[in-house]
């Protein structure tokens, strides 16, 4: 009787045990660089992705760390201290300090340009070998700079504006510089440093410049407004690299979906958590469509004819 009892008992173990493992439940810590609609979208789409797969088995510790590098130390320093077991670092600033704060809690990166830039690593082939994968949000260079030939191809000079201390836009500049030198377009830096000196920068580059291009820069994104009280009254038009900063001072832009781009980091998330992928070996995902879009009101004020093939941006 006894016998049976004991392997009534281990076979009930058996059953119970994957029954607790599925019922696991996670804390997923948020650093997010600053509110801006891009970085916003890919934070929901994040959410929405891991809310789907693992309804109330996931909290989010959310936190945003207003543009300012430093305070993302503290909020990941924050993450390790509670011991959360994935952290989602959205934007170049957070991925960098999560980088620095942890290599044992798996960070996926998300709204990331060039991940071998953001991690100081020469050759990067895909893959972190760490701790660390994640998405890109990088659209085609040379398919942003063929933009800008097809827009304005009578342009001479175009003023490449960036914030300098966003290591990724420093990166697109200086590529998509090459595209358009070949091109026979004569390009200039305008870095700003901060958000204080974006309005001043930009009025020196309206000053030279038949275009602007501003690439994939959070602080561009966070000073639009600043922006587009230059450019429109100068009537320079702006190329951007994201929706978000064209939606607010560009007149066209090669986009990806932020929203989508997260969604796929909380696949990534999901696969790590359940079902322990290796994030050492997980390459870095792109965006699979971009989108040409357009800024209809400011192309109405500028004068910028809209070729067919591209889609407005509404609101």
């Amino acid at each position: 009787m006894k016998k049976l009892l004991s392997i009534l008992i281990c076979a009930l173990l058996v059953l119970t045990v994957p029954a607790l493992a599925e019922e696991e439940s996670y804390t997923v810590g948020i650093c997010q660089l600053v509110q801006h609609d891009a970085l916003d979208a890919a934070t929901l789409g994040f959410r929405d992705a891991l809310t789907e797969k693992l309804g109330e088995r996931v909290t989010f510790e959310e936190q945003n760390a207003s543009g300012d590098s430093a305070t993302c130390i503290t909020i990941i320093n924050s993450f390790i201290a509670e011991d959360v077991d994935l952290i989602l670092a959205n934007a170049t600033a957070a991925l960098q300090a999560a980088q620095a704060g942890t290599a044992d809690i798996p960070i996926l990166g998300t709204a990331v340009t060039d991940y071998g830039t953001a991690l100081g690593i020469e050759d990067w082939t895909g893959t972190s070998g760490s701790n660390i994968s994640g998405t890109s949000d990088l659209a085609p260079l040379d398919q942003q700079a063929a933009m800008i030939q097809e827009l304005f191809p009578d342009a001479k000079e175009v003023g490449l504006l960036y914030c300098s201390a966003e290591p990724n836009s420093i990166y697109q500049v200086d590529i998509i510089a090459g595209y358009l030198g070949e091109m026979g377009y004569n390009c200039t830096n305008y870095a700003f440093t901060d958000s204080n000196d974006v309005a001043s920068v930009t009025t020196n580059a309206c000053a030279t410049s038949d275009v602007i291009y501003i690439p994939t820069d959070n602080t561009a994104a966070s000073c639009t407004e600043a922006i587009r009280n230059v450019v429109e009254p100068a009537g320079v038009p702006v190329v951007a690299g994201e929706q978000g900063i064209c939606s607010g001072c560009g007149v066209a832009t090669l986009s990806i979906s932020y929203y989508d781009l997260g969604y796929a980091t909380g696949e990534m998330a999901y696969e790590i958590l359940v079902n322990g992928a290796d994030i050492a070996t997980m390459p870095v995902e792109f965006a699979p469509n971009v989108t040409k879009m357009y800024n209809p009101e400011l192309c109405e004020a500028l004068g910028v004819t809209i070729p067919d093939g591209y889609t407005a941006i509404e609101g």
